[in-house]
């Protein structure tokens, strides 16, 4: 044997190696961080290709087959309790907002972001039907409840800004949703800041908003991701690709105008109605809301909202973006996939620079 033919048998030798190390080493049970309580029987949530994901059974069916278990967790503490579940390794995966996210990575959790899942959400400002408080100024002095730490939290100081106000200028209360539902309902606060959860209490007759960025700049709108520990990635980058690629399957699938209705559906089994996905989705187009792709938009997007959260002291340290962004399975995912041109990408102000796929972007 020469020593090409040598060097070609040992290395083939290394690679099954390392191939039986990956298998002996692959996990059991994925499990997978939701920060939301979710809905629903079995529970799910909305508003993102991940609740297809979910609903569909998707993951659990692509992992049948390697006798793999997946485990959905979902918190009703949203993004800072899905931190603390990382941090204690009882999560694979999570699904979070861009705050909460960043910051975990301020406090040490060593993460990476996969993909967006669920973008550009809207935010809305409520008051009691009969309220005298029709504008954001209207707020100053009032009791308002803002769900602090997670993706919502900056854009409502950023809004309050913007009307020449803070969040020291209200009577700030810290709320969950359902608990802000129940005290704006009940009139133990006079406001509240808050996403779709609020179309039901308003088309009950409980509500009225007052305020809405939709249509207003894209840095009013939250971003929701898809992150998985750092570890758990360099010791399982099959299953890794694995979940990307039903993900992004999900996407694509949510993305199709043709399936707006089915998706709703889908989305209602959370237990928010169809009426209020058709409101949260109105004149906007699913591929931009259910875009995996993370584009210069999404990347400032999280730059931006370090910035932010060290300017209000909600980190104590700088943190870094440029490397936070695992890309290669997306990537990967796509090309296999022939989507690499399916999505439009965005430039950082979150202007179309790439417009793919015309039939499937057209908004309703």
């Amino acid at each position: 044997m020469n020593f090409l033919s040598t060097l070609a048998a040992r290395a083939a030798v290394v690679l099954t190696l390392a191939s039986a190390a990956a298998s002996a080493h692959a996990a059991d049970v994925i499990r997978i961080g939701v920060a939301t309580a979710g809905g629903g029987d079995p529970i799910t949530w909305g508003g993102s290709p991940g609740g297809v994901v979910r609903a569909n059974q998707a993951l659990e069916k692509a992992f049948q087959a390697d006798g793999v278990k997946v485990e959905w967790l979902f918190f009703k503490g949203a993004g800072p309790a899905v931190n603390e579940a990382l941090s204690n390794k009882q999560i694979d995966f999570a699904y979070q907002g861009d705050l909460p996210s960043t910051v975990g990575r301020a406090n040490g959790l060593k993460t990476k972001i996969l993909l967006v899942s669920g973008a550009r959400n809207n935010l809305y400002v409520v008051v009691p039907p009969n309220s005298k408080l029709n504008r954001i100024e209207d707020l100053k002095g009032e009791r308002v409840s803002i769900f602090r730490g997670t993706n919502g939290h900056l854009v409502a100081n950023n809004v309050l800004a913007a009307h020449g106000l803070t969040e020291r200028d209200l009577k700030g209360v810290n709320l969950d949703s359902g608990s802000a539902q129940a005290a704006l309902v009940s009139n133990g606060v006079d406001a509240a800041f808050g996403g779709y959860e609020w179309f039901k209490i308003r088309d009950q007759g409980l509500a009225k908003i007052i305020y809405s960025t939709r249509g207003q700049d894209p840095a009013y709108t939250r971003q929701a991701s898809l992150l998985v520990r750092e570890d758990f990635a360099n010791d399982n980058p099959a299953q890794v690709q694995k979940v990307v690629d039903v993900f992004v399957d999900a996407a694509r699938w949510a993305s199709d105008e043709s399936n707006r209705d089915a998706l709703f559906r889908i989305w209602e089994k959370s237990g928010v109605p169809y009426a209020s996905w058709a409101a949260e989705f109105d004149q906007q187009s699913l591929a931009s809301r259910n875009s995996p792709i993370v584009d210069d938009f999404i990347i400032a997007r999280y730059k931006a909202v370090a910035a932010d959260a060290l300017k209000l002291k909600l980190i104590r340290r700088e943190v870094s973006v440029d490397d936070w962004f695992d890309t290669r399975y997306l990537e990967q995912a796509l090309k296999n996939k022939g989507l690499d041109q399916y999505w439009a990408r965005s430039d950082a102000s979150g202007k179309t620079i790439a417009t793919t796929a015309p039939n499937q972007v057209s908004a309703r």
